[in-house]
């Protein structure tokens, strides 16, 4: 009896990851740290200054985490109600925070209770930023009013009513100590300079605004709400530069690197994109397990910190840079040693001993060697195979085709195990690889299970997704076929005009020719 021949799968080119310098460095960090917080994190913000301690706003506190600690070093818990948007001076010593209850709080990083607090808001205060000068604060609030303060006095310096829903998100310009920007559910974002008592600009998003940044230079703007990333620039009054649709999800929060040349956005459909400045390209994504409500990162780029909606906080250090200077390897075997022999031809008088190949089968492959075809088809109808090595369950089927045993395989199942088939062909027949194995299945199945069509409403329903989908597939070779034939007629007509060209070419020469030889 011939020995049985393992069941040959068809190889498929796979395309490889493209490997790049940024692929390489945002691959750098080591494995995310989680640490679990109160409530969902809706704002981190780290300090401009050595140690580049981050502050992280959660439920009714502010946690304070050195850059390694996976406990807090501080903590600001005088609040009666949600804090919200903690963020950092320039120098790092103060921090400001809003809160449910409409006051905004200012605390020293050095204390525990607050130095000041500043009332006039009506409803929560979700935005709160300071000015380049270090003196004056602005926020924004519930009550559709956008307001800037003086620290030292505690005093309300002027107040905007322009925005018509909530102000969620600003920024304050680094470059210019009286230009701040706010970012309302209006859809809209308005930039305000402190001297005069109007916006100075408005730029429609077109989506609430979840979140607003200005670019160093503070000629560029970025706006995110809805699924959409917006560029602007605010030097030519508010011009769209590019719309960036990256998410499935509303995009609700944005940072930049610290060279600005790479652009950061994290979204509810749990990624972080991270963008060139440049081209606007993605050139890195991040995944994580939950919604993702606040990123930051750390002024040396050390450091990713995500918060999300489920009260995790998830933050990746860089790996350190590996020193080869000192490092001695151990000295490994020559290659020869490895090589040793491989070439040697036996001489006439050698008498050879071949080692038997022990030949290892797989599971659908012992059953197919028994005759056992249902069973190796349920084999390869278990979800990971399907799922990641569809190939391996048609080339099955093709089999099973072959041998002349496919109906009886596939007769004889109840709901789940049909359910299970009909899903697999439905997906994978449009798949030009798979046709014209998949179209006999379909075929088979539907002539095996169509006297019990309309009793299991399952069934029912994969079998109209397998004619939706045959549909569609028909419809898209009809139009194929229509381009195809236009493009024929393309090609054909410009062949003509070429002939005719020619022809036109070759009479007109003969006629000089002719010509020519009259005057001689």
């Amino acid at each position: 009896m011939a020995a049985y021949k393992p069941v040959v799968v068809q190889a498929c080119p796979k395309l490889g990851e493209r490997i790049t310098q940024d692929t390489l460095y945002w691959r750098g960090y080591k494995t995310p740290v989680q640490i679990k917080e109160f409530g969902a994190v809706n704002k981190i913000d780290f300090s401009p200054v050595p140690p580049y301690n981050y502050a992280v706003t959660a439920s009714s506190r502010i946690h304070i985490y050195g850059r390694y600690s996976q406990e807090p070093i501080k903590t600001f818990s005088r609040f009666r109600d949600a804090a919200y948007c903690a963020i950092y001076r320039d120098d790092g010593r103060l921090l400001a925070a809003g809160s449910e209850d409409s006051s905004i709080c200012l605390f020293d990083v050095s204390g525990k209770a607050p130095l000041r607090q500043f009332e006039g808001h009506t409803k929560p205060v979700h935005v709160v930023g300071f000015l380049s000068d270090k003196y004056r604060i602005f926020s924004g609030g519930d009550d559709y009013s956008s307001k800037l303060w003086d620290i030292p006095s505690a005093t309300e310096i002027i107040s905007y009513s322009e925005h018509t829903d909530y102000v969620r998100c600003g920024y304050a310009s680094k470059v210019n100590a009286d230009v701040f920007i706010t970012g309302s559910y209006d859809h809209t974002v308005k930039l305000f300079d402190a001297r005069t008592k109007s916006s100075v600009m408005t730029i429609e998003h077109g989506h609430p605004v979840e979140s607003v940044l200005l670019f160093p230079s503070g000629g560029l703007l970025v706006s995110a709400g809805g699924r959409y990333v917006k560029v602007w620039d605010v030097l030519k009054g508010g011009q769209l530069l590019v719309s960036l649709k990256n998410h499935h999800k509303t995009v609700t929060c944005l940072c930049l690197n610290s060279s600005g040349q790479r652009l950061l956005s994290g979204s509810l459909d749990r990624h972080v994109k991270i963008y060139s400045t440049t081209s606007y390209k993605v050139v890195h994504s991040f995944n994580y397990a939950t919604s993702i409500l606040s990123l930051a990162l750390s002024p040396e780029d050390e450091t990713i910190v995500v918060g999300m909606t489920n009260g995790v906080l998830n933050v990746k250090h860089r790996k350190p840079e590996e020193k080869n200077e000192n490092s001695q390897k151990k000295r490994q075997p020559a290659y020869r040693t490895y090589v040793k022999g491989r070439s040697y031809m036996p001489k006439q008088e050698d008498f050879c001993v071949s080692k038997p190949v022990k030949r290892v089968l797989r599971k659908y492959d012992k059953l197919l060697r028994s005759f056992q075809s249902s069973k190796a088809l349920d084999a390869v109808l278990e979800p990971p195979i399907m799922l990641h090595t569809p190939e391996v369950t048609v080339a099955v089927m093709q089999e099973l085709h072959r041998r002349g045993t496919l109906r009886s395989a596939l007769a004889g199942r109840d709901e789940k195990q049909v359910n299970l088939l009909l899903t697999f062909v439905a997906r994978r027949v449009i798949e030009p690889r798979f046709t014209p194995v998949l179209v006999i299945v379909a075929d088979m199945i539907t002539d095996i299970y169509q006297p019990v069509v309309g009793q299991s409403a399952i069934v029912d329903k994969q079998f109209l997704k397998l004619q939706q989908a045959i549909g569609k597939e028909i419809d898209y070779q009809e139009e194929l076929l229509e381009v195809l034939g236009m493009m024929d007629t393309l090609f054909a007509t410009f062949t003509k005009k070429r002939d005719t060209c020619l022809e036109e070419n070759k009479s007109n020469g003969v006629t000089e020719i002719i010509e020519t030889n009259r005057n001689y």
